[in-house]
């Protein structure tokens, strides 16, 4: 334990800090693709009754016209977070006509890539700029990896922490670039630790064998229908899913906020010859995608955990970074247990907390070359065989046993639940904590052991097993309906949100080349 670390908890521990722990917010967005009643992928466009896609705050769709994804507002208890997911997928259930949500992350048998539908947001000029985006992401990394989903975890502290933190740490900076710095320095040691979330929340250590299109691959055969690693963890976090030549040398630097936003800016600006070959326009002059470089926007950017800024009306998010700091983290490599209904509970939710505190509150050098290197070394090991006894990974430079290393990283979260059980009443932090040291100390009761241990035993495919806990999940909610009054608060919801794209439509001025335009020259030159 850091000297840092120790004087950080002590000062959390004072009785004016400690109720500030219970004021950290968390949202959650959850993707999950719509599929028919024998699992294949939805054709059907996003359901009017659950609002529009490109207006409505809590039901959107992500890349597909088939992959919802559900956002809950930022709340300060994980449980009320959850509660709010729970209410957005009951409400989801009973507006599904014969259709089911998905209950894994790796997509069952989907159709030809030409028949996999890209998700429309209408004809204002916001909603086609989504959609040629999304057409852009088909050409370049095919539309098959689009279908992968998974949950965004995100996380602030507490605004009241910030001041009596800066205080402590003796820094003169602003109060801004104090908390942008602190927030960077909690993604590098998410980077240095995020191999322990695979291990104990990965989730797709299988997939349907249509998934792969007859691309090579070294997985093995579990049945007719199913390939699989015997000791992965997140296969979806694999290089399996997301590969990008054109950002094999896009390394944002974690070490300030501006090299990281300046190198994600530069992305955007600097073209790539094989999508410069393509073109953003074919013959008849309908967009292909946004540009030609390596990057169209900052999303597309794939990485495990962001800095994030809520952004205002019309502004990117490297401008709103750029402007008024960090104010949250994104983490976004996080799996979907088949197993839960939301895909996430209370207790990983918990876990999360004290996990993204520790990497807040320990100290956090500047990552060289070498201890980067290693970072993402760690964590491709972990997603591909975090099971396998006597698996080794690179500690300062040294090798040490995962098994070893993730039991001394639970015992430093130890005093952080234990502080969150003070502010929050009761013990609920610490149970979180030593459930995950179950699963270090038996391999057997991770997600993604369950996951090939049920398979074998069913002889079920990936596919049918998947299809299966989906419709379970389906009843569930189903089971559960929402109160009058909550039913009629998503239904005004859906009413509101279509409105507002109707208007947005009506009364939008200017053509769709000068907006895209404007759009583009909205990022480039700033920073320069």
């Amino acid at each position: 334990m850091s000297e840092l670390f120790s004087r950080r908890l002590a000062l959390l521990g004072d009785a004016a800090a400690l109720p500030l722990l219970t004021q950290n917010l968390h949202g959650i967005e959850r993707e999950c693709l719509r599929v028919n009643a024998d699992g294949s992928l939805a054709q059907t466009e996003h359901p009017r009754a659950l609002g529009s896609a490109l207006t409505h705050p809590q039901i959107t769709t992500d890349y597909s016209e088939a992959l919802l994804e559900f956002i809950t507002p930022a709340e300060a208890n994980p449980a009320d977070t959850l509660a709010d997911l729970e209410r957005i997928h009951r409400f989801a259930s009973s507006q599904l006509d014969g259709e089911y949500l998905w209950s894994p992350s790796m997509p069952g048998l989907l159709p030809d890539e030409a028949d996999i539908p890209i998700a429309r947001y209408g004809s204002s000029n916001i909603g086609r700029l989504k959609y040629v985006y999304r057409q852009g992401l088909a050409l370049r990394y095919g539309k098959t990896m689009q279908c992968i989903a998974g949950i965004h975890y995100n996380f602030s502290l507490a605004e009241g922490l910030w001041p009596l933190l800066q205080q402590l740490d003796g820094d003169t900076q602003s109060a801004r670039d104090y908390q942008s710095a602190s927030y960077i320095a909690l993604i590098r040691n998410f980077r240095r630790y995020s191999w322990l979330l695979m291990y104990l929340f990965g989730a797709s250590p299988a997939l349907d064998a249509s998934f792969l299109r007859g691309r090579p691959h070294q997985l093995q055969q579990l049945d007719a229908d199913t390939l699989f690693l015997p000791y992965a963890t997140s296969l979806r976090m694999s290089d399996l899913g997301y590969q990008s030549n054109a950002q094999a040398g896009l390394t944002p630097c974690y070490n300030d906020l501006a090299s990281y936003t300046e190198s994600l800016r530069s992305a955007v600006a600097t073209p790539y010859p094989a999508y410069a070959e393509i073109g953003t326009k074919n013959a008849a002059g309908e967009w292909l995608q946004l540009n030609s470089n390596i990057i169209q926007i900052e999303n597309e950017y794939y990485s495990s955990i962001r800095p994030k800024r809520v952004t205002y009306s019309g502004e990117r998010p490297i401008q709103a970074l750029m402007s008024r700091g960090v104010q949250y983290v994104e983490v976004r490599c996080l799996d979907i247990n088949p197993y839960l209904p939301l895909g996430i509970d209370l207790d990983q939710a918990r876990f999360l907390d004290a996990f993204i505190l520790f990497c807040a509150l320990e100290d956090s050098p500047l990552l060289a070359s070498g201890v980067c290197r290693a970072s993402t070394e760690n964590f491709l090991k972990t997603v591909k065989e975090g099971r396998r006894p006597g698996l080794q990974l690179q500690r300062d430079g040294q090798p040490v046993e995962l098994q070893t290393w993730a039991s001394e990283l639970l015992e430093r979260f130890a005093p952080i639940a234990e502080l969150l059980d003070r502010a929050y009443g009761g013990d609920a932090y610490q149970t979180a904590l030593h459930l995950q040291q179950r699963k270090v100390d038996d391999p057997a009761q991770t997600p993604s052991a369950q996951v090939l241990a049920e398979l074998r035993e069913t002889g079920e495919s990936f596919r049918a097993m998947a299809l299966r806990h989906s419709k379970e999940h389906a009843a569930n909610f189903r089971a559960q309906p929402l109160t009058a009054e909550e039913q009629a608060g998503f239904v005004a919801m859906a009413r509101t949100s279509l409105a507002e794209q109707a208007e947005l439509e009506s009364a939008e001025p200017g053509d769709f080349d000068s907006f895209v335009a404007a759009y583009q020259a909205s990022i480039l030159g700033i920073g320069v």
